[in-house]
């Protein structure tokens, strides 16, 4: 008989949440919430060609990106994280170009803002973070690799080998699985069997939590909990923060053909930023003056990053051959050399 591993209990050096920042975790949310409908509008009118909406994620994206430590963690994300890139304080214009297609992954420094390229390989990114987290172990260093993926995803066998990975060498990784409710048009129910995904961490021997991801201070409070494990030397953390995409899985769905608007609503339970705002004013952390604020500074963020989009030019199509090797090969030279001659007006 198996034994299912349990969290180590650590030491949290970080105080809890303070008013101030409970507000600031709001701000965030409404903003994510206003630049992801802005978003898909962008797409509609041309100004994208395509995007992956995260309506009714907000909470799970707000609350786990907001307890990075951009000093020493790195995160690995999907296609789907604008929530967590806007937490951790990206340039939100650069992470939105990788959106038009301008530049490759993204108009912003990975190095710099701890967050990796968008990885729209299904699964991709889990492998990078369990690579980069077991090279911290290597090293000696403290730093803890999150990395994101759905319930889908969570299928691919990719994710098989990256947790077994991490579960043998013990490397400082958090999975952050995203459940929310569909794996495109396919239920959760009919593709992972179980019926959990943290269910299956006890397999590769990691312990798991998991939590209601439309409570951004509970998906806050489990991924502090998830780091200060992995920093401790106790190895990976399986989280499952579970929601439900209210919406198309891309701007290229059509989500009519698999559910009907009132499944969605039944489904969908209670949205986290409504959630959230009247946790708050229940509470006397915030009023309306600060919810009206916080809505006009989220639709000030919006149209400003939306200007930023839409003044990006081109780029130059020779970069393409600048980033596939560190030292360019024969062939991809000769392959360069022939781009310019057939395209010197590109």
């Amino acid at each position: 008989m198996t034994t299912t591993p349990e969290i180590a209990v650590v030491e949290d050096d970080a105080a809890p949440l303070t008013h101030h920042q409970l507000r600031e975790l709001y701000t965030l949310m409404a903003a994510v919430r206003h630049l992801d409908t802005a978003a898909v509008a962008w797409q509609r009118q041309g100004i994208i060609p395509g995007y992956a909406p995260e309506l009714g994620q907000e909470a799970a994206q707000v609350g786990s990106g907001y307890a990075v430590d951009r000093t020493r963690d790195f995160v690995f994300p999907t296609y789907r994280e604008m929530g967590v890139a806007r937490a951790m304080g990206l340039d939100m214009v650069g992470y939105m170009a990788t959106h038009k297609a301008t530049w490759h992954g993204g108009m912003y420094n990975p190095l710099e803002s701890r967050f990796a390229p968008i990885q729209a390989v299904v699964a991709g990114s889990v492998l990078h973070a369990v690579g980069w987290a077991h090279g911290q172990t290597l090293s000696g260093e403290n730093g803890v690799a999150m990395t994101y993926f759905g319930d889908g995803a969570s299928s691919q066998g990719d994710v098989h080998e990256a947790m077994n990975f991490a579960g043998v060498m013990k490397a400082p990784v958090v999975f952050f699985i995203q459940n929310n409710g569909w794996a495109i048009s396919v239920p959760s129910e009919r593709q992972v069997a179980g019926g959990s995904v943290a269910a299956r961490a006890a397999g590769y021997g990691i312990p798991a939590l998991r939590v209601d991801g439309n409570d951004v201070v509970a998906v806050h409070e489990a991924t502090r909990t998830a780091f200060a494990h992995c920093r401790a030397g106790h190895g990976p953390v399986v989280i499952e923060a579970m929601t439900y995409r209210r919406g198309p899985h891309s701007t290229a769905d059509d989500p009519g053909r698999y559910r009907t608007l009132d499944q969605e609503r039944l489904d969908a339970g209670q949205d986290p930023l409504e959630r959230f705002r009247q946790q708050l004013l229940a509470d006397g952390v915030a009023d309306h003056a600060f919810f009206d604020e916080a809505q006009r500074k989220a639709e000030q963020e919006e149209a400003t990053i939306r200007a930023g989009i839409e003044a990006l030019g081109p780029r130059p199509g020779a970069e393409m051959f600048g980033l596939v090797f560190q030292e360019p090969t024969p062939a991809l030279q000769s392959q360069a050399a022939a781009w310019r001659k057939e395209s010197d007006h590109v």
